[in-house]
């Protein structure tokens, strides 16, 4: 039994991204054993996927993460982090290894100076890269992820008018300039007039709050209370990571800034509205659909001249004005919910 390390450390959308290389590790290699080494904060999004056979949680103490993992004795490991912490532990293990060109000068030049030479490929064909060794090549089936039974969504718990149908909007976003602003989401909220589920975590809540208010609710303190005739069921906060995936799933479709959940609905081959405000999907971190790109539908700023002013995001605009997001064509946006 040959044994097979894969590390990433984090985050939500970055784990997602890594399990076309774990798929394909597994079906294409014969008795092996899969391991993954992640932040123990990331760790259930491993822990439900059937393809690992054990997941290492690393907190503070990665020394104790390399006594533990130097005992596997691993046949392979494959760093998908390539950060210096992960070849912190490829080294202590002196076992072969593999990363992937994860492109940091060019993504600064990009970044910085404007100049594209970026390839023309997903961040998740360039994982690959670091499994040709073992013979292992991509399927092409896309992204996955796992629900426990337990944090399925019941339907049944849905108001009536959302149980037909309804548009998933995720709100939230690691950075600011990564997301779209409450008052745009609430205009195209109006403009679609079809039934909305808001969905993000608890650093969420406000924004939640301040777009039901400018969509016309009388207070704040109401808008947590969906009305019957109310087409807006707002979820922030209030549901876990999975509980919202599985809201993402049985969507109609998504819209979505540049964050974890944009890849989960990928995972689902959702109809995806991909905004994009301080980042460019030129970077290679786009929906990773590669057998139906027409479900993903970037909608992006391109006349605005100081994108992409970072690979990350910021708190606040460099710049001020935030153009990148607040002039967002809605109208198309609303276009391609419907599509």
């Amino acid at each position: 039994m040959r044994k097979i390390l894969v590390i990433r450390f984090s985050s939500i959308g970055d784990i997602v991204l890594t399990t076309p290389v774990i798929r394909c590790l597994k079906n294409q290699m014969q008795d092996v054993e899969i391991h993954v080494l992640t932040k123990k904060k990331f760790s259930n999004l491993y822990k439900t996927n059937p393809h690992i056979d054990k997941v290492y949680e690393y907190d503070d103490a990665l020394k104790k993460n390399i006594q533990e993992l130097k005992s596997e004795c691993y046949d392979f490991v494959v760093d998908l982090q390539k950060n210096k912490r992960s070849v912190r532990v490829t080294r202590a293990l002196r076992r072969p290894h593999a990363s992937f060109p994860k492109l940091n000068f060019k993504k600064f030049l990009l970044s910085t100076f404007k100049i594209n030479i970026m390839p023309d490929v997903h961040i998740v064909d360039r994982y690959f890269k670091a499994v040709e060794k073992l013979g292992v090549t991509n399927d092409y089936q896309g992204l996955d992820f796992f629900i426990s039974e337990k944090n399925n969504y019941d339907k049944s718990l849905l108001p009536e008018g959302f149980q037909e149908f309804y548009h998933a909007f995720v709100i939230g976003g690691t950075y600011k300039t990564k997301i779209l602003p409450a008052v745009k989401v609430a205009e195209i909220i109006k403009r679609i007039n079809e039934p909305v589920v808001l969905l993000g975590g608890p650093d969420d809540v406000e924004r939640a709050e301040e777009i039901l208010v400018r969509v016309n609710e009388p207070t704040s303190q109401q808008a947590n209370k969906l009305s019957s005739d109310s087409q807006i069921l707002n979820l922030v906060g209030k549901i876990n990571l999975e509980q919202s995936a599985s809201l993402v799933k049985n969507a109609k479709s998504v819209l979505t800034n540049d964050t974890g959940l944009m890849h989960i609905a990928a995972a689902f081959h959702k109809n995806i509205v991909s905004v994009w405000g301080n980042t460019v999907p030129e970077l290679g971190m786009y929906p990773y659909l590669p057998k139906e790109p027409e479900r993903c539908h970037i909608v992006e700023c391109k006349d605005i001249k100081c994108r992409p002013c970072s690979k990350l995001g910021f708190k606040e605009c460099p710049k001020k004005h935030f153009k990148c997001m607040m002039e967002i064509d809605v109208d198309r946006v609303v276009e391609m919910l419907r599509y």
